[in-house]
């Protein structure tokens, strides 16, 4: 059975778990690294990206996390996740996955006070738009030429990527009851279980 692994170190980890399973989705809380065995997806959730970065180092998950990622696993990261998989997060030290092309700003957006939320058009999960909620989100600066923008801001600022097997979005979805993005993630699970099953020719 396919099994999606939602990180639950810290952060909005329930709010993922619970709109997986009202997909009907196997979930797994993943807190260690024998929790990552037999996944055939990951999300990293919204949080305190320094707290979960911590963690995932005392845990020991940061290492199995980068080798399954690399070897095709769907991950994606929301908010403080997708700070946790860009490639660079300027002059922030905080030690990460570093998997996604992209460049983030944390806070980018501003403080707790300056949280927003805006209609996106995101064609991949289809019509109509899709109502994004920021959270002390981070700003997506800079996309790889392997990294497709999936959703943007009217002023053209990316909110939402993907990389192959990697996606990254700055804004919640787990906060909403439209559950298309969360769809949209087992659609990537489904498509890689299924090259993986397919025979050399």
């Amino acid at each position: 059975m396919v099994a999606i692994g939602v990180l639950a170190l810290q952060g909005d980890f329930a709010e993922h778990v619970a709109v997986f399973e009202h997909l009907g989705a196997n979930t797994r809380e993943v807190r260690s690294p024998s929790d990552l065995e037999q996944l055939s997806g990951l999300i990293i959730p919204g949080g305190e990206s320094t707290t979960i970065s911590a963690l995932l180092e005392r845990w020991e998950l940061t290492a199995p996390i980068i080798s399954l990622a690399r070897g095709g696993m769907p991950v994606w990261g929301t908010c403080a996740g997708l700070i946790l998989m860009a490639r660079s997060i300027g002059s922030d030290t905080t030690p990460r996955l570093g998997l996604l092309d992209a460049d983030v700003l944390r806070n980018g957006y501003g403080r707790q006070r300056d949280s927003f939320e805006a209609e996106v058009a995101i064609p991949a999960i289809g019509a109509p738009t899709f109502r994004a909620i920021f959270i002390r989100a981070p700003i997506i600066q800079r996309v790889g030429p392997e990294t497709k923008v999936l959703a943007s801001l009217e002023d053209g600022t990316p909110v939402a990527v993907q990389q192959g097997n990697l996606l990254g979005s700055s804004f919640h979805p787990e906060l909403t009851a439209d559950t298309r993005f969360h769809a949209y993630m087992l659609r990537i699970v489904a498509a890689h279980r299924k090259a993986r099953h397919v025979a050399p020719v």
